[in-house]
């Protein structure tokens, strides 16, 4: 059986600091993996400390934002033929040992992408979600569940493994504003899998993130309205080879 080849993508946005020890994480866990930093515009160092840590590196000409590098990402694997890419963070939240958890479960054909959850463990797999991310956790998981059906724990889970047809739809068509909830529900539309596994995050060891309480209602609210929205539109069709 021919070994599959595994693609790591890492979006990064000013995370030199912590793409170091993230990025000799996973080379320990996948040696046999390629791994692409995707350099969303940084005014830091993150391209060249990926490249000085054995990455490949596509550097975005201007902060063009999660979704858009992300795809971009998945254009890349589908391009040169990956069989599974991986989707971590280059903040270093995602416990680099739960790669294979993910890969072994996505292998076993069950589903075409297991997203890890953090919410599989009875609160071990979290470090402390705040109250107000929790809420809108909560609701998207309401509302992703009656939409798709499917018992969704971790909707804005940015870890997950994907194969050949997933990574097919992805470089086709990928939410650009909200890329992890609204990804489930244009899975789901395009006739494709979903499952979850447990995972660990971890909490960052450099910079703050983005998210505070009054922009995690902000993004709930946002969130909300694009999923109502996708669904009224027509379904993804998938053109070309897989």
């Amino acid at each position: 059986m021919t070994p599959s080849r595994m693609l790591v993508i890492l979006p990064a946005l000013n995370e030199a600091r912590n793409l170091p020890k993230t990025l000799t994480s996973i080379r320990q866990i996948v040696p046999h993996a390629d791994i692409l930093v995707i350099n969303d515009g940084s005014t830091d160092d993150t391209g060249a400390v990926a490249r000085a840590h054995g990455a490949r590196v596509l550097t975005m000409p201007y902060n063009v934002g999660i979704g858009a590098g992300v795809q971009t990402a998945f254009q890349f694997a589908h391009r040169y033929g990956y069989d599974i890419v991986v989707r971590n963070d280059g903040d270093g939240q995602h416990a680099s040992d739960g790669i294979m958890r993910l890969v072994t479960a996505l292998q076993s054909g069950q589903y075409d992408v297991i997203v890890g959850s953090r919410f599989l463990r009875e609160g071990a797999g979290d470090y402390g979600t705040s109250p107000a991310r929790l809420l809108g956790i909560n609701i998207l998981r309401s509302l992703l569940r009656a939409l798709t059906g499917w018992p969704v724990t971790d909707p804005t889970s940015g870890f997950g493994a994907f194969n050949q047809r997933a990574i097919a739809l992805f470089a086709q068509h990928y939410p650009h504003d909200y890329p992890e909830p609204e990804s489930i529900l244009l899975l789901h539309r395009a006739g494709l899998t979903m499952g979850e596994t447990p995972i660990t995050m971890k909490p960052r060891e450099h910079g703050r993130s983005s998210i505070t309480t009054l922009s995690s209602i902000y993004y709930m609210v946002k969130v909300v309205l694009a999923l109502l929205i996708q669904r009224m539109r027509r379904e993804p069709v998938l053109q070309g080879k897989i």
